[in-house]
């Protein structure tokens, strides 16, 4: 296990444990970083605005971020060293099904894209619910959490919306709320820690939209434009807890490698020789055994990954990895999420995906996030609270 750089000052007191208890936890604490996304309604209000406004036109315009280009050739190290014993938290939310073999696998509803702006342009990447006390818990990589070009600032305007489909908001706009991550990864880049916890209010869909009068647009707090001397409003209800709509996906730690999982995410870009197999528009996945041993990336400060082979491409980063996957519930345990793709064979196709190993510090920084409340920011009538 790769213990962090420097200490970590100033932090806040950690929350209370989680009512399911979690065994197997390291005993030693770990270095961890949180950072406020949206911090009050009003904040959260205005997120709500930008990527709803114009009948959700920043969200369509959004492209996929991928913060590191190219596909390099991933060198293979050592084996892992769980730093306790291995722990697991259930999932909840069973969900309908129908039996299937593994090329016809039903895709979690838990899944989605967490969108941001980072240097002024409009980006995606994959996420997934994943159970939480509060019901309230996403969980991606820290690059689409934190701009690994300016340390630790949080990305901005950032949402996650499950079930995204060319503009339609299935289960409503969730907004960020908190970010948890390890500090060795808000502060030094280090993607041996490329994972984040993120706490979100509740759900915001809408009900339509409504031509208003100049005087009711201007007295509208919610998304709304204009176009000549016509004035709509977007009508806003709240959804719920995110975990009450798309269940959430339960979490394990310190489990060995060379067990099968499922990566699922939303692969978009192009393979380095130009070919584009993915759209981008609806969820994939590969499954297969995880790698025994250690992949390297100094460039990333990588020193140890696990391996899945795999031809997914960037968009499907920040996606879970989901050991012990039931197509019937559409739940299972998550034990990695994607962090690089690599092509090992060199032949300029992506042929593997890595994720930092989950361990007890891991285990530690998730347990934080998923005892933070949220809230809602829209009132019983419809109306966004200030």
């Amino acid at each position: 296990m790769k213990h962090s750089l420097l200490p970590l000052g100033g932090a806040a007191a950690a929350t209370a444990l989680l009512t399911t208890t979690l065994v197997g936890t390291a005993q030693a604490a770990p270095d961890w970083a949180t950072d406020p996304m949206a911090r009050n309604n009003a904040s959260a209000i205005s997120v709500i605005n930008f990527w709803a406004a114009s009948n959700f036109a920043a969200l369509k315009k959004a492209t996929v971020y991928n913060p590191d280009p190219g596909a390099p050739k991933m060198k293979v190290g050592g084996g892992f060293s769980p730093d306790g014993r291995p722990g697991s938290v259930g999932p909840t939310g069973s969900q309908k099904g129908t039996p299937s073999t593994a090329k016809n696998v039903n895709l979690p509803r838990t899944i989605g894209k967490v969108f941001f702006v980072v240097n002024g342009e409009y980006r995606w990447c994959s996420a997934t619910s994943i159970q939480g006390r509060y019901r309230n818990l996403v969980a991606t990589a820290g690059h689409c959490v934190y701009d690994p070009g300016s340390n630790s600032d949080t990305l901005d305007k950032w949402v996650f919306v499950p079930g995204y489909y060319q503009g339609k908001t299935p289960w409503g706009i969730y907004v960020g709320k908190s970010a948890w991550t390890h500090y060795d990864f808000a502060n030094y880049e280090d993607y041996d820690k490329d994972y984040a916890f993120v706490t979100v209010y509740n759900g915001v869909a809408f009900n339509g939209v409504r031509q208003v009068t100049k005087r009711e647009y201007n007295g509208f707090s919610g998304p709304k434009w204009s176009r000549g001397s016509r004035y709509h409003i977007l009508l806003s209800k709240d959804v719920g807890r995110l975990g009450d709509n798309v269940g959430g996906q339960g979490f394990t730690w310190n489990q060995r490698t060379g067990k099968t999982v499922y990566a699922f995410g939303y692969p978009t870009a192009p393979h380095p020789d130009g070919n584009k197999p993915y759209s981008g528009v609806t969820p994939k996945y590969v499954y297969g055994k995880t790698s025994g041993k250690e992949y390297v990336s100094a460039a990333h400060k990588v020193e140890e990954h696990v391996g899945l082979k795999g031809a997914l491409t960037p968009g499907a980063d920040g996606g879970p990895w989901i050991s012990q996957y039931s197509s019937s519930t559409r739940l299972g345990l998550v034990n990695g999420v994607t962090s690089l793709f690599g092509d090992q064979d060199q032949n300029d196709r992506y042929d593997l995906i890595t994720s930092p190993y989950f361990d007890g510090e891991t285990a530690d920084i998730y347990r934080k996030a998923a005892n933070v409340w949220s809230g809602r920011i829209v009132g019983p009538n419809g109306e966004l609270y200030r």
